[in-house]
């Protein structure tokens, strides 16, 4: 119950302590520390912005936003440039508003993501909240080529009350998302979640399975509403932004999903894939519940960051 109470802007101040004693301790330090707004003071603010994985690209947007405002505004005092900075953050978080139209629709989600960085997981968790909102959910167990991915998956989906469409471990994936389409069809399901696997390594092999599973949806399920979403730990910081890189060469990203901010100090990297990418952070995760996978709002990540009131 108590989790429950705490609400998840709460669980996401907990879940991003690591990563404001990385960045905003040390930002706020440099405000009291400097009596003057002057060049020595920027550099040590991009050198903060950087180290907290903001990434270079993005740590140049956010200053060159802040020169201007403080510039515009006759600003003098380093301590009131705190919130011009936090204001330079979230303009570079704002795509407009985040769509969840799968959620509307009849549709098919494709979770990509490589091994480990919590997709099987967030199939899962998605599953539960989308049956929690009375939607008719499947989960295709698509990732046929990890060893217990399709346990994983199953206890998962028990765990959600889902039903889940498997075959024997090595099997084709497209042979399972074929079943898998044809269930959601039959059953009348308001969302197919597939999990696929995430060979990044050998890129060719990926991109010729996806293409393979996205013929088969397109074929069978024309009408249906179409989501690609790639997971990234959140611990890797400027390896997941080269990660996304790399499957946006191979699928057509529509979301990403952010997991493990919890226990890192790098969720700078948040403000980085969507500064850089421009694609949409939709979920992000911080802790191990059902409910721990949340939609992103990059309003809350920014208050939450700074503790600001929301």
């Amino acid at each position: 119950m108590e989790e429950k109470k705490k609400g998840f802007f709460g669980r996401l101040v907990e879940g991003l302590a690591k990563t404001r004693d990385n960045i905003v301790s040390g930002m706020d330090s440099i405000f009291s520390g400097f009596s003057a707004i002057d060049e020595d003071f920027y550099e040590e603010l991009e050198e903060t912005l950087i180290m907290g994985d903001l990434g270079i690209k993005t740590t140049a947007s956010i200053m060159e936003g802040l020169r201007a405002k403080v510039k515009e505004k006759h600003v003098k005092d380093p301590a009131e440039c705190r919130q011009l900075l936090i204001d330079s953050i979230r303009e570079q978080m704002n795509l407009g508003e985040n769509a969840y139209e799968f959620e509307k629709r009849t549709s098919v989600v494709l979770m990509i993501g490589v091994n480990g960085v919590g997709k099987t997981t967030s199939v899962g968790k998605l599953a539960g909240q989308l049956k929690d909102k009375g939607k008719r959910v499947i989960v295709a167990a698509a990732d046929t080529f990890r060893a217990a991915a399709i346990e994983q998956l199953t206890e998962w989906a028990n765990r959600a009350g889902v039903e889940v469409i498997a075959q024997q471990e090595g099997s084709d994936p497209a042979a399972v998302i074929f079943d898998a389409v044809a269930a959601a069809k039959s059953r009348h399901a308001d969302v197919l979640i597939c999990d696929t696997a995430g060979r990044l390594h050998n890129k060719k092999n990926l991109m010729e399975e996806l293409k393979k599973i996205n013929r088969i949806i397109d074929k069978e399920y024309p009408d249906a509403y179409r989501e690609t979403l790639v997971v990234l730990d959140g611990t890797t910081g400027q390896n997941a932004l080269s990660q996304a890189r790399q499957f946006m060469e191979v699928a057509d990203i529509t979301g990403i999903v952010l997991t493990k901010l919890d226990g890192t100090a790098k969720g700078g990297i948040a403000v980085a894939i969507q500064s850089e990418l421009g694609i949409p952070v939709k979920y992000v995760g911080v802790g191990e519940h059902m409910d721990d996978l949340q939609k992103f709002r990059s309003e809350d990540f920014v208050n939450a960051l700074f503790q600001t009131a929301r």
